[in-house]
């Protein structure tokens, strides 16, 4: 039985992963520092749990000193990560690290990790993978992600692929962008405001639709860089409505003519004022088929979001409380909807 190593392997991404390789027949361990138990239906299914803190290089050797066919890091973010998997490859069959599609820059360079201050980036529809990306260094998120993708695919000697998602979505996530949504139907927001009249473009990928890349790659050892995105390319409000039907709570999603970058009102995580999508061609010539487009995937994180509904949603959700913005600022979005009802009946 082939034999996968996932690092990261209790986050969204992990776990998805975790199920789809399981389901093909792989014996799969999840390593982990963390202490959170592993969700019943994994565990049942025969994956097992490895205490590893990465940062510790004698603890990630030793936890895979008896080989695998597959080494899968979800959590590989700068060229010390790539070093580390590097020191290990003797021992593994084939490398699979999560990138992220935020490393692709405009023609001027410009990228979204500061679009806020140097305007948001004019990219092509549907980029491909020879779209040119930032620089590699230890300033930005994107940096330290090209910095990783570099060093692990020139020092590598065994396959090695890295893919670019775009927004993740899926359970178990410390990110859940659909919250933004489904907080306001759970409190009773009968009209939730959508910036750029709903209709930004930030593409989506489920973490069901990365799992099968990763199996397609594991079943091909194929290595390279790999865009991973959802085969459609929600709107804000395409988003807006599928999370309404999911969680079946009427609400009128109100859009919004916006002006501004960040908008002042209806900034959804996906509100952006030009389009950012890849494609994922060169994934489909590899064999790659999609479980589904993001109505078809967004279902589990409804759910999960649904049922778990954490009274303090900023410690269940660190990376969401991070935004420079209140997400939830009900109280603006309730003064621009009644000022936009005195405007409409003067008009």
């Amino acid at each position: 039985m082939s034999k996968a190593f996932i690092l990261g392997g209790t986050g969204q991404i992990g776990l998805a992963v975790a199920e789809r390789l399981l389901e093909d027949g792989w014996q799969v361990t999840l390593g982990s520092r963390g202490r959170q138990q592993l969700p019943s239906h994994i565990t049942e299914i025969g994956a097992k749990l490895c205490r590893v803190d990465r940062s510790e290089f004698v603890e990630l050797a030793s936890a895979i000193d008896s080989g695998c066919d597959l080494l899968i890091d979800t959590v590989a973010f700068d060229a010390a990560h790539a070093r580390q998997l590097l020191a290990v490859q003797h021992n593994v069959g084939q490398i699979i690290a999560i990138s992220s599609a935020s490393v692709y820059s405009d023609a001027q360079g410009r990228t979204l990790d500061e679009a806020r201050q140097n305007g948001f980036p004019e990219l092509p529809h549907r980029m491909t993978e020879e779209q040119s990306t930032v620089e590699p260094g230890p300033s930005t998120y994107s940096t330290r992600k090209v910095a990783m993708e570099r060093a692990l695919m020139e020092g590598a000697k065994c396959p090695v692929a890295v893919l670019r998602p775009g927004a993740i979505h899926g359970p178990f996530s410390a990110h859940p962008r659909e919250w933004w949504f489904v907080k306001r139907l759970l409190d009773g927001r009968e009209r939730i405001p959508l910036a750029y009249d709903g209709r930004s473009q930030f593409q989506t990928s489920a973490t069901e639709n990365i799992g099968a890349l990763v199996s397609t790659l594991a079943g091909s050892r194929l290595g390279g860089i790999f865009n991973i995105g959802d085969p459609d390319a929600p709107t804000v409000l395409e988003i807006g409505k599928a999370i309404v039907a999911e969680c079946a709570i009427d609400a009128d999603l109100v859009l919004v003519d916006t002006q501004t970058y960040p908008p002042r009102v209806g900034a959804t995580p996906w509100s952006v004022p030009k389009p950012f999508t890849i494609s994922d061609a060169k994934a489909r010539s590899a064999g790659y088929r999609p479980v589904g487009s993001y109505r078809e995937t967004v279902s589990r994180t409804c759910r999960w979001l649904m049922e778990h509904n954490p009274d303090n949603w900023r410690a269940r959700f660190p990376q969401l409380a991070l935004y420079p913005y209140d997400m939830f600022d009900y109280a603006a979005e309730d003064r621009f909807i009644s000022r936009s009802a005195v405007e409409g009946l003067q008009s």
